[in-house]
């Protein structure tokens, strides 16, 4: 691939970034997105396609592209998916157009994703920014798996095993952001001034799907 110079040095636009933030599950890679949608950051978050009915209130295409399983799997057989999944027998995954259609817009596009997806989409998109939000440490974790009041004590447990292995994972990752509790505005403005770094490259990453 032929690299170009920076679009800024010819006046024009810098080039739309793909960005996936991944992380340990409980880290809090929800709030970070949903604080820097607050702080008014410019991205297109993706919206996914799921093979499960919709739920009451939710909106196609808003909450979710929802697709019959045999569409979904003709998704897959058409390479027409970035990642995808089988969740209890239910479909998720990240369609292509999505992302394509923002970047040709000149929008940044954000993926929110676990440790195992990312390695996927850096398969198949090696040119993407892979940011991995960790948290201060594996008892913060603890304490806010357990302040969810969603899991058993086992089940924390688990979870917590499977986090110090994605941690390992990290070293596959560009950029670390700690996301301390009560600090979220300060992992936002890094993941802002990771993109904004970026943005300035001399030559900057070209992602093609």
């Amino acid at each position: 691939m032929t690299r170009s110079l920076n679009p800024l040095l010819e006046g024009k636009p810098a080039a739309p970034l793909l960005v996936v933030i991944s992380g340990p599950s409980g880290v809090g890679k929800d709030s970070v997105l949903m604080r820097m949608r607050e702080l008014g950051f410019p991205f297109h978050f993706v919206v996914t396609a799921n093979s499960r009915p919709r739920r009451p209130g939710e909106i196609d295409g808003f909450d979710y592209h929802f697709v019959s399983t045999e569409r979904f799997e003709a998704m897959i057989r058409d390479d027409e998916l970035l990642e995808w999944a089988d969740v209890y027998g239910q479909y998720k995954g990240i369609p292509k157009f999505e992302v394509r259609q923002a970047i040709a817009s000149g929008r940044d596009v954000i993926l929110r994703i676990n440790v195992d997806g990312a390695a996927t989409v850096k398969r198949i998109a090696p040119e993407a920014v892979f940011i991995f939000l960790a948290p201060a440490s594996l008892d913060e974790l603890r304490l806010r798996l357990t302040m969810r009041r969603t899991e058993s004590p086992d089940e924390i447990e688990s979870r917590l095993a499977v986090a110090a292995h994605e941690l390992e994972q990290a070293r596959h990752f560009d950029y670390v952001v700690i996301n301390e509790e009560s600090r979220l505005d300060e992992a936002a403005g890094q993941i802002r001034a990771i993109i904004t770094a970026e943005k300035l490259r001399v030559f900057p990453r070209q992602v093609q799907l």
